[in-house]
């Protein structure tokens, strides 16, 4: 394996990641910002109200992109198989 397709391997790795873990981290951190908004203008200072929404908007996210994220996957590893001649010799 030259080291050219070793580094097109793990770039399009680490992007692929950088991706899906974007697609869940992000709406909990705007639901986070939201709620710590509302517990400052409203001086309440209970944790289960900052966790219990970012829990439910992550979880409501990992099932929208579910679909999406297998995808993604599928076609990464697709092509990784296609690409196997070239990591073997």
């Amino acid at each position: 394996m030259t080291p050219e397709v070793f580094v097109e391997l793990f770039r399009d790795a680490l992007w692929m990641v950088l991706i899906m873990v974007c697609a869940i981290i992000v709406p909990s951190l705007l639901i986070g910002l939201v709620v710590a908004i509302f517990q400052a203008a409203t001086s309440i200072n209970e944790q289960t109200l900052s966790f219990l929404p970012r829990l439910i908007v992550t979880l409501l996210a990992l099932m929208a992109f579910a679909h999406w994220m297998t995808q993604m996957l599928m076609e990464y590893f697709y092509s990784i198989v296609e690409r196997l001649p070239q990591v073997l010799y």
